[in-house]
Protein backbone atom coordinates (compact mmCIF):
# COMPACT_ATOMS: atom_id res chain seq x y z
CA UNK A 1 0.00 0.00 0.00
CA UNK A 2 1.20 3.47 -0.77
CA UNK A 3 2.37 5.34 2.04
CA UNK A 4 0.21 8.76 2.62
CA UNK A 5 1.90 11.98 4.68
CA UNK A 6 0.03 14.92 5.57
CA UNK A 7 1.00 18.73 5.34
CA UNK A 8 -0.28 21.17 7.34
CA UNK A 9 0.47 24.91 6.81
CA UNK A 10 0.45 27.07 9.82
CA UNK A 11 1.22 30.71 10.51
CA UNK A 12 0.27 32.89 13.36
CA UNK A 13 -2.55 30.43 13.96
CA UNK A 14 -1.61 27.39 15.95
CA UNK A 15 -4.33 27.06 18.18
CA UNK A 16 -6.41 26.01 14.73
CA UNK A 17 -3.57 23.58 13.83
CA UNK A 18 -3.67 21.91 17.13
CA UNK A 19 -7.46 21.16 17.41
CA UNK A 20 -6.86 19.62 13.75
CA UNK A 21 -3.65 18.00 14.92
CA UNK A 22 -5.89 16.39 17.91
CA UNK A 23 -8.57 15.42 15.71
CA UNK A 24 -5.89 13.31 13.29
CA UNK A 25 -3.15 12.29 15.46
CA UNK A 26 -4.38 8.52 15.90
CA UNK A 27 -5.24 7.97 12.42
CA UNK A 28 -3.51 4.63 11.31
CA UNK A 29 -3.35 5.74 7.59
CA UNK A 30 -0.86 8.44 7.69
CA UNK A 31 2.21 7.35 8.57
CA UNK A 32 3.29 10.70 8.85
CA UNK A 33 2.03 14.20 9.85
CA UNK A 34 4.38 17.34 8.69
CA UNK A 35 3.54 21.27 10.51
CA UNK A 36 5.34 23.52 8.89
CA UNK A 37 5.01 26.64 11.08
CA UNK A 38 5.80 29.44 8.19
CA UNK A 39 7.82 31.65 10.31
CA UNK A 40 5.07 32.87 12.59
CA UNK A 41 5.59 35.45 15.02
CA UNK A 42 3.04 34.50 17.90
CA UNK A 43 5.50 31.87 19.38
CA UNK A 44 3.31 29.19 17.36
CA UNK A 45 6.54 26.93 17.53
CA UNK A 46 6.48 26.89 21.13
CA UNK A 47 3.36 25.77 21.56
CA UNK A 48 3.40 23.21 18.39
CA UNK A 49 6.79 22.06 19.08
CA UNK A 50 4.71 19.83 22.24
CA UNK A 51 3.54 18.16 19.60
CA UNK A 52 6.46 16.94 17.94
CA UNK A 53 6.75 12.55 17.58
CA UNK A 54 7.53 9.83 15.96
CA UNK A 55 4.27 10.61 14.06
CA UNK A 56 4.07 14.30 14.18
CA UNK A 57 6.89 16.32 12.55
CA UNK A 58 7.23 20.25 13.35
CA UNK A 59 9.41 21.91 11.10
CA UNK A 60 9.83 25.70 11.18
CA UNK A 61 11.06 27.74 8.37
CA UNK A 62 13.35 30.88 8.34
CA UNK A 63 11.31 33.02 6.42
CA UNK A 64 7.55 33.40 5.58
CA UNK A 65 8.22 32.75 1.94
CA UNK A 66 4.54 32.33 1.14
CA UNK A 67 2.04 29.41 0.74
CA UNK A 68 3.51 27.74 -1.88
CA UNK A 69 6.92 28.25 -0.10
CA UNK A 70 5.80 26.43 3.33
CA UNK A 71 3.75 23.33 1.13
CA UNK A 72 7.42 23.02 -0.61
CA UNK A 73 8.47 22.82 2.69
CA UNK A 74 6.63 20.00 4.08
CA UNK A 75 6.30 17.89 0.81
CA UNK A 76 9.45 17.76 -0.01
CA UNK A 77 10.62 16.61 3.74
CA UNK A 78 7.70 13.45 3.05
CA UNK A 79 8.87 12.30 0.13
CA UNK A 80 13.00 12.31 1.80
CA UNK A 81 11.65 10.17 4.50
CA UNK A 82 8.73 8.36 3.07
CA UNK A 83 9.99 7.60 -0.58
CA UNK A 84 6.95 7.07 -2.96
CA UNK A 85 3.85 7.84 -0.99
CA UNK A 86 0.83 10.27 -1.56
CA UNK A 87 0.20 13.30 0.71
CA UNK A 88 -2.48 15.46 1.78
CA UNK A 89 -2.10 19.05 1.79
CA UNK A 90 -4.38 20.37 4.37
CA UNK A 91 -5.57 24.37 6.05
CA UNK A 92 -5.63 24.25 9.80
CA UNK A 93 -8.96 25.50 9.62
CA UNK A 94 -11.00 22.39 8.31
CA UNK A 95 -12.85 19.68 10.30
CA UNK A 96 -12.03 15.99 8.85
CA UNK A 97 -14.90 13.59 9.96
CA UNK A 98 -13.54 10.12 9.52
CA UNK A 99 -10.29 8.33 8.82
CA UNK A 100 -12.09 6.79 5.87
CA UNK A 101 -11.68 9.60 4.15
CA UNK A 102 -8.29 10.47 3.86
CA UNK A 103 -8.14 6.71 2.66
CA UNK A 104 -10.00 6.80 0.05
CA UNK A 105 -8.31 10.08 -1.30
CA UNK A 106 -5.37 8.09 -1.20
CA UNK A 107 -6.69 5.37 -3.22
CA UNK A 108 -8.04 7.35 -6.28
CA UNK A 109 -4.66 8.74 -7.20
CA UNK A 110 -3.73 6.60 -10.14
CA UNK A 111 -7.06 5.68 -11.75
CA UNK A 112 -7.70 7.07 -14.46
CA UNK A 113 -4.32 9.42 -14.94
CA UNK A 114 -5.47 11.05 -11.74
CA UNK A 115 -2.66 12.72 -9.70
CA UNK A 116 -4.56 15.04 -7.96
CA UNK A 117 -7.90 14.85 -5.88
CA UNK A 118 -9.62 16.78 -3.56
CA UNK A 119 -13.52 16.30 -1.87
CA UNK A 120 -16.24 18.04 -1.75
CA UNK A 121 -16.04 21.00 0.28
CA UNK A 122 -18.53 22.44 2.52
CA UNK A 123 -17.63 26.17 3.03
CA UNK A 124 -19.86 29.53 3.87
CA UNK A 125 -22.96 26.75 3.36
CA UNK A 126 -22.19 25.75 -0.03
CA UNK A 127 -20.51 23.12 -2.15
CA UNK A 128 -16.59 23.62 -3.27
CA UNK A 129 -16.16 20.71 -5.67
CA UNK A 130 -13.67 22.57 -8.17
CA UNK A 131 -14.08 24.34 -11.06
CA UNK A 132 -12.97 24.70 -14.78
CA UNK A 133 -9.55 26.24 -15.78
CA UNK A 134 -10.56 29.82 -16.38
CA UNK A 135 -9.42 31.50 -19.90
CA UNK A 136 -7.19 35.15 -19.67
CA UNK A 137 -10.99 36.30 -20.87
CA UNK A 138 -12.00 34.92 -17.81
CA UNK A 139 -9.71 36.44 -15.69
CA UNK A 140 -10.23 40.07 -16.77
CA UNK A 141 -13.94 39.01 -15.95
CA UNK A 142 -13.72 38.29 -12.93
CA UNK A 143 -11.95 41.95 -11.67
CA UNK A 144 -14.84 43.94 -12.95
CA UNK A 145 -16.45 45.76 -10.28
CA UNK A 146 -20.16 44.47 -9.04
CA UNK A 147 -20.41 41.77 -11.95
CA UNK A 148 -17.57 39.93 -11.13
CA UNK A 149 -19.94 36.97 -9.04
CA UNK A 150 -22.01 36.79 -12.33
CA UNK A 151 -18.82 35.73 -14.19
CA UNK A 152 -17.82 33.23 -11.31
CA UNK A 153 -20.66 31.45 -11.93
CA UNK A 154 -19.19 30.40 -15.52
CA UNK A 155 -16.71 28.52 -15.14
CA UNK A 156 -19.12 25.97 -12.63
CA UNK A 157 -19.72 22.94 -13.63
CA UNK A 158 -23.20 21.78 -13.89
CA UNK A 159 -24.60 19.32 -10.81
CA UNK A 160 -24.85 16.87 -13.42
CA UNK A 161 -20.89 17.07 -13.77
CA UNK A 162 -20.96 15.12 -10.36
CA UNK A 163 -23.02 11.99 -10.40
CA UNK A 164 -20.52 10.04 -10.29
CA UNK A 165 -17.75 8.75 -7.52
CA UNK A 166 -15.17 10.67 -9.37
CA UNK A 167 -15.84 13.96 -11.86
CA UNK A 168 -12.35 15.28 -13.40
CA UNK A 169 -11.96 18.80 -13.03
CA UNK A 170 -10.02 21.82 -14.05
CA UNK A 171 -8.96 22.93 -10.56
CA UNK A 172 -9.64 22.08 -7.01
CA UNK A 173 -9.22 23.80 -4.20
CA UNK A 174 -6.04 24.33 -2.16
CA UNK A 175 -7.88 24.36 1.04
CA UNK A 176 -7.24 20.69 1.20
CA UNK A 177 -6.40 18.03 -1.32
CA UNK A 178 -4.10 14.87 -2.02
CA UNK A 179 -1.70 14.44 -4.45
CA UNK A 180 0.84 12.15 -5.40
CA UNK A 181 4.33 13.13 -4.01
CA UNK A 182 6.00 11.32 -7.04
CA UNK A 183 4.29 13.47 -9.66
CA UNK A 184 4.77 16.44 -7.35
CA UNK A 185 8.60 15.76 -7.56
CA UNK A 186 8.44 15.23 -11.23
CA UNK A 187 6.42 18.89 -11.99
CA UNK A 188 9.19 20.29 -9.84
CA UNK A 189 6.66 20.92 -7.01
CA UNK A 190 4.38 24.19 -6.41
CA UNK A 191 5.64 27.62 -8.11
CA UNK A 192 6.74 29.47 -5.08
CA UNK A 193 6.58 32.60 -7.43
CA UNK A 194 2.77 33.73 -5.96
CA UNK A 195 2.92 34.35 -2.05
CA UNK A 196 -0.56 33.86 -1.53
CA UNK A 197 -3.40 32.09 -4.16
CA UNK A 198 -3.56 30.93 -7.23
CA UNK A 199 -1.68 27.67 -6.33
CA UNK A 200 -4.46 25.50 -7.35
CA UNK A 201 -4.34 26.78 -11.10
CA UNK A 202 -1.11 27.16 -11.50
CA UNK A 203 -0.86 23.49 -9.85
CA UNK A 204 -2.83 21.98 -12.50
CA UNK A 205 -1.79 23.56 -15.15
CA UNK A 206 1.56 22.06 -14.46
CA UNK A 207 -0.01 18.78 -14.34
CA UNK A 208 -1.65 19.39 -17.37
CA UNK A 209 1.56 19.50 -19.19
CA UNK A 210 2.17 15.97 -18.24
CA UNK A 211 -0.81 14.53 -19.23
CA UNK A 212 -2.48 13.96 -15.62
CA UNK A 213 -5.72 14.59 -14.03
CA UNK A 214 -7.53 16.57 -11.39
CA UNK A 215 -10.40 15.18 -9.67
CA UNK A 216 -13.09 15.68 -7.02
CA UNK A 217 -14.05 12.47 -5.27
CA UNK A 218 -17.77 13.04 -4.66
CA UNK A 219 -18.03 10.73 -1.95
CA UNK A 220 -15.74 12.68 0.90
CA UNK A 221 -17.15 15.65 2.33
CA UNK A 222 -14.89 18.20 4.05
CA UNK A 223 -15.67 20.81 6.06
CA UNK A 224 -13.83 24.16 5.31
CA UNK A 225 -13.94 27.32 7.70
CA UNK A 226 -12.94 29.47 5.20
CA UNK A 227 -10.13 31.72 4.69
CA UNK A 228 -9.94 32.25 9.19
CA UNK A 229 -6.08 32.35 9.67
CA UNK A 230 -6.28 34.72 6.65
CA UNK A 231 -8.33 37.22 7.71
CA UNK A 232 -6.60 37.42 11.02
CA UNK A 233 -3.60 38.14 9.43
CA UNK A 234 -3.62 40.49 6.40
CA UNK A 235 -6.37 43.20 5.85
CA UNK A 236 -8.75 43.47 3.09
CA UNK A 237 -6.93 45.99 0.62
CA UNK A 238 -3.53 44.12 0.97
CA UNK A 239 -5.29 40.88 0.32
CA UNK A 240 -6.69 42.22 -2.56
CA UNK A 241 -3.36 43.22 -3.73
CA UNK A 242 -1.93 40.06 -3.31
CA UNK A 243 -4.51 38.64 -5.06
CA UNK A 244 -3.90 40.08 -8.00
CA UNK A 245 -0.09 40.00 -7.99
CA UNK A 246 -1.03 36.14 -8.05
CA UNK A 247 -3.26 36.39 -10.65
CA UNK A 248 -1.24 38.64 -13.42
CA UNK A 249 1.47 35.83 -12.88
CA UNK A 250 -0.56 33.06 -13.30
CA UNK A 251 -2.37 34.61 -16.40
CA UNK A 252 1.46 35.74 -18.05
CA UNK A 253 3.06 32.89 -16.78
CA UNK A 254 0.59 30.11 -17.35
CA UNK A 255 -1.76 31.22 -19.92
CA UNK A 256 0.13 33.14 -21.73
CA UNK A 257 -1.35 36.40 -22.44
CA UNK A 258 -0.39 38.78 -24.75
CA UNK A 259 1.03 42.52 -24.06
CA UNK A 260 -2.91 43.84 -24.97
CA UNK A 261 -4.67 41.22 -23.00
CA UNK A 262 -1.95 42.37 -19.87
CA UNK A 263 -3.24 45.60 -20.66
CA UNK A 264 -6.78 45.02 -20.20
CA UNK A 265 -6.21 42.83 -16.96
CA UNK A 266 -4.05 45.87 -14.94
CA UNK A 267 -6.58 48.37 -16.21
CA UNK A 268 -9.29 46.11 -14.75
CA UNK A 269 -6.83 45.40 -11.63
CA UNK A 270 -7.14 49.10 -11.25
CA UNK A 271 -10.63 49.65 -11.24
CA UNK A 272 -11.72 47.35 -8.91
CA UNK A 273 -8.91 48.28 -6.70
CA UNK A 274 -10.21 52.02 -6.47
CA UNK A 275 -13.82 50.53 -6.22
CA UNK A 276 -12.81 48.53 -3.21
CA UNK A 277 -10.41 51.62 -1.35
CA UNK A 278 -13.66 53.75 -1.74
CA UNK A 279 -15.99 50.83 -0.11
CA UNK A 280 -13.28 50.51 2.34
CA UNK A 281 -13.06 54.10 3.63
CA UNK A 282 -16.93 54.50 3.99
CA UNK A 283 -16.52 51.48 6.16
CA UNK A 284 -13.76 52.87 7.98
CA UNK A 285 -11.49 49.69 6.24
CA UNK A 286 -8.66 51.38 5.37
CA UNK A 287 -6.50 50.61 8.81
CA UNK A 288 -2.93 49.13 8.30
Amino acid sequence: MTKLGMVILNYNDYKTTISLLESIKDYKCLNLIVVVDNNSSDNSSKYLKKYDSKKIKILQTDKNGGYAYGLNYGAKYLNKQLGKCNIIFSNSDVIISKEEDLKQLSSDIGKHSIALVGPTIVENKSLNRGWMMPTIKDEIKFNLPFISRKYLKEIRYDEEHYQEDLSIVGVVSGCFFCCSGEVLEQIDYFDENTFLYYEEQILSKKLEKIDKQVAVDNKVVIIHNHSVTIDKNINKINKYKILKNSQRYFVENYLYATKKELKWLNFTNKLSLIILYIRCFFKGGLKK
